[in-house]
């Protein structure tokens, strides 16, 4: 069995609702949810001007390889109705692999541990509530310590 953390994400839309449905289709096609962290208001990354995101960590257990689980994950955003139009623009639901096991995977469309892990605050906070202790398989640095480190200046806060 796998163990993979992944980051949920969007700001069009319902998007506790969109965060919600990726909740749902990842049990349904990708194995078992272990644990969520909270939900968390964001601002936007990349381009600042647009609205802010809900984004949500997942602990999964999956029988899925890394591969076959970037698979599973793009065709449920694009079942849920993302259209990729523009880089780090505006989206209704995003769905990335932050860590696979201790596996470090470096594929013309998949790398794993996510490439921008460390310098996004919103990705670490998400991955600190469930996923503290675990080790960074580059940096060998725990999440905590990553996020202490970590010099994003954006706004993270709980969504109420």
């Amino acid at each position: 069995m796998n163990v993979a953390y992944l980051l949920t994400g969007g700001n069009t839309g319902n998007r506790l609702q969109y965060l919600n449905k990726a909740v749902a289709e990842i049990k349904k096609h990708c194995g078992t949810i272990l644990s969520k962290s909270s939900v968390y208001e964001t601002a936007a990354w990349g381009i600042k001007e647009q609205n802010s995101f809900l984004n949500q960590a997942l602990k999964l257990s999956t029988v899925l390889f890394p591969q076959e689980l970037l698979d599973c994950l793009l065709q449920i955003e694009e079942n849920l109705g993302r259209i990729r139009i523009e880089k780090y623009g505006p989206r209704i639901i995003d769905i990335d692999i932050l860590l696979f096991n201790d596996d470090v995977i470096d594929a013309r469309n998949l790398k794993i541990p996510h490439p921008e892990l460390s310098n996004r605050r919103f990705a670490l906070q998400c991955l600190n509530d469930v996923a503290p202790d675990i080790v960074h398989p580059v940096s060998k640095k725990t999440i905590a310590q990553i996020l202490k480190e970590c010099t994003d200046p954006l706004r993270v806060d709980k969504f109420e």
